[in-house]
């Protein structure tokens, strides 16, 4: 926490020939922090940590892992799959330098492709990552990795050297103020600070990638497998662009964004992983097959469910359509479907305890509450699915200059629920896209429970290869629609067109 330096009024020749005294006393105070290196017991290498001791990255991993959990989607409730993760997670735990600390392995219910580690032993890995992944040993390559985020101390690292950036951006802002210098000057240095602290650097990302090739090592894992994974991973994300009508985009679909992969580390965790390997190294493919076999793929009912241009949410009970064109994005706080010039619509559900109080005329919440201090035109009261609800518009101007347009729509569903539409559109294509919009407003519609109950989710189904399949044969069992075949050689991590001979065992989607 910042303090506030307190300057005596001084003539200001006296001001200035003090400069000097005000910048040693503050050196001198804050070198001996930054020279607390350690030597790290997992790589050898000098580390700067003075400012997260092990005793606070357990309570901060402690006090941040439910929250994690709650903003990513929850646990993946199924006990038989998280033991089993858990107890390959605690055989490449008791490998690492500090084998006594307790480690906490948790299926996150999301179908992104994550692995995230907090410090104090807490890791994370979506079921989305499950799904990709061949065999054990490809997971076990993934906790691996996050396994050296945490034995190499790189939360710790990044906190530290957050901190002290932070306290030489106030140095700065503080000698800025008193020489003259331009006002933010000290900002300018706190937003690169928050910047790095969002992702490993290139160093730590390569230490863990070493360390996860020694866990799996010493685990009897193949340690090829984790550069077999970072090439799926490519592959999911050239999809993923491919499927978004984006295939030039790659860079903007790339998954695991908190993990850069570069070429470069892919082919050093490859000659890494050959120097490594001994053999009969472990890849375990029928029992993870096995393990993950009835697995949730996709999205989970929990978080509402995507079937071409519908969002069904069976738990809440609602559904409606968005537009031709429009691209879906799920995540557990809210939906955005994209559509073309950077047209939106964003669709959440305000807060109960809000909603509860907001008993008024919906109207009055949509001026009142959610858009209170944004200037409104065209406020009025509608019905939408036959549940009272209220719209106004707003024109607004981005940093840049253009104009957008805004629409709200806010649904009362019941005295502690209410569903929120925002219709987003540039200006010169309000016109052209305003009716589709507003058709997916009206298509807005309440479950009965046997609609509800007949929402399932896609789930991942492992099948015997027989005599006479081929690989267009299984792929064509999948809700993929055209990209069927990619899918199927993608999560089997096949060849395209390739099957294995009968008797061995692949996954399909079934849904």
């Amino acid at each position: 926490m910042a303090g506030t330096l307190f300057l005596p009024s001084a003539p200001p020749r006296l001001m200035v020939m003090s400069l000097r005294s005000v910048l040693l006393v503050m050196t001198v105070g804050i070198l001996p922090l930054i020279a607390a290196c350690t030597t790290n017991p997992a790589t050898g290498q000098q580390s700067f940590t003075a400012f997260m001791s092990p005793q606070d990255e357990q309570r901060v991993g402690a006090e941040e892992h439910p929250k994690l959990v709650a903003e990513m989607g929850g646990k993946y409730t199924d006990a038989q799959l998280a033991a089993y993760v858990d107890k390959v997670g605690q055989s490449l735990a008791q490998h690492s330098e500090i084998p006594g600390l307790r480690y906490t392995f948790t299926i996150i219910d999301s179908d992104d492709i994550n692995a995230f580690a907090l410090p104090g032993g807490y890791v994370h890995i979506t079921r989305g990552l499950l799904a990709l992944a061949n065999d054990e040993a490809e997971m076990a390559g993934v906790l691996a990795h996050e396994i050296g985020h945490i034995t190499a101390r790189h939360s710790a690292q990044r906190y530290s050297h957050g901190v002290a950036t932070s306290i030489g951006a106030t140095v700065l802002g503080v000698l800025g103020a008193m020489a003259g210098l331009p006002a933010g000057t000290g900002d300018v240095i706190n937003f690169g600070a928050g910047a790095y602290l969002q992702s490993y650097s290139r160093e730590q990302e390569r230490e863990a990638d070493t360390l996860a090739i020694r866990y799996m090592t010493l685990a009897g894992y193949d340690p090829q497998a984790l550069e077999s994974f970072f090439r799926k991973l490519d592959g999911y994300t050239r999809l993923r662009a491919e499927m978004a009508g984006e295939p030039g985009g790659v860079d903007r679909f790339d998954v695991m964004a908190s993990h850069p992969r570069t070429a470069e580390r892919i082919d050093n965790v490859a000659r890494g992983a050959s120097a490594a390997r001994v053999t009969n190294q472990r890849r375990e493919h029928d029992r993870y097959l096995a393990a993950i076999d009835g697995m949730v793929f996709g999205d989970s009912p929990e978080q509402g469910i995507r079937r071409g241009r519908e969002f069904l949410h069976p738990g809440l009970g609602f559904a409606f359509t968005v537009p031709a064109g429009f691209s879906m994005t799920n995540t557990p706080s809210q939906l955005v479907a994209r559509g073309p010039g950077g047209a939106a619509i964003v669709f959440d559900t305000e807060r109960s305890s809000v909603a509860r109080a907001s008993s008024g005329p919906m109207t009055a919440y949509v001026t009142q509450v959610w858009a209170r201090q944004v200037p409104l035109t065209g406020v009025q009261a509608l019905s939408v699915g036959g549940l009272p609800a209220a719209t106004a518009v707003t024109r607004q101007k981005t940093r840049s200059g253009s104009v957008v347009d805004l629409r709200l729509v806010a649904i009362r569903a019941a005295p502690d629920q209410i569903f929120r539409f925002l219709l987003i559109t540039p200006g010169n294509l309000t016109a052209r896209l305003s009716a589709e919009m507003q058709a997916t407003v009206n298509s807005f519609r309440k479950l009965t429970p046997e609609q509800a109950a007949a929402v399932k989710p896609m789930r991942i189904e492992v099948v015997t290869v027989k005599a006479g399949d081929t690989a267009s044969s299984l792929a064509a069992r999948m809700p993929m629609g055209a990209y069927n075949a990619r899918w199927f050689s993608l999560l089997n991590g096949l060849p395209p067109g390739q099957l294995p001979p009968p008797g061995e065992r692949v996954k399909v989607i079934a849904g």
